[in-house]
């Protein structure tokens, strides 16, 4: 092993129980997220046990992080990230966060459409915050129908019947943040200023 690899395993001890702390979770509490041991997560944050596949998965599941944070992995070759833009509805979403679980980040574009389609509204599980970055947005929520311009937001728990579209025919770029565990969106701010 070379150096550089057994500082990388060095430091993932630390890393873990410093984490955990910063969470305000327990051994006993992440035994039970994880299933593993209480004793083989103190050891493995004190460094008397190696870090391995199987220890580092259900930590990173339960933590909500990609496995790279948990080790520090040193960053390797190309470090622009590529997102794979999916087509869903007519609609293209770009993701913006790679971590399972938890909040979601978006860029969702629009198309133009010379004919904009009757709106059908959807219900699923979640809420959902938007920020129309250009054009002018047609949000349909419930029984209101609202125009939304470019600096426009908006916030609701998508279990009420939504519909997003263009209201004027051109393309609509937003920002989404999508939280499938349905969570409002909060802001904290400094309470010293």
């Amino acid at each position: 092993m070379d150096a550089e690899t057994g500082e990388v395993l060095e430091a993932v001890g630390p890393r873990l129980r410093a984490l955990r702390r910063r969470r305000g979770i327990t051994l006993a509490d992440l035994a039970v997220r994880t299933g593993v041991s209480e004793s083989t997560l103190s050891r493995l944050e004190s460094g008397q046990r190696r870090a391995t596949l199987e220890l580092l998965l259900p930590l990173a599941r339960a933590y909500g992080v990609p496995l790279d944070d948990l080790v520090g992995a040193p960053r390797t070759g190309d470090p622009r990230i590529h997102f794979t833009p999916v087509h869903r509805f007519g609609m293209t979403f770009v993701p913006l966060t790679r971590r399972p679980g938890g909040v979601q980040a978006f860029k969702m574009l629009i198309p133009a459409e010379a004919e904009p389609p009757a709106p059908e509204p959807q219900v699923h599980e979640g809420f959902e915050w938007l920020y129309v970055l250009n054009g002018r947005l047609r949000l349909v929520l419930g029984d209101r129908d609202l125009v939304l311009p470019a600096g426009e937001v908006a916030e609701f728990s998508t279990a009420a019947p939504h519909w997003l579209g263009t209201a004027d025919g051109r393309p609509v770029e937003l920002l989404v943040l999508f939280d499938p565990d349905g969570r409002r969106t909060h802001v904290h701010a400094d309470r010293d200023r």
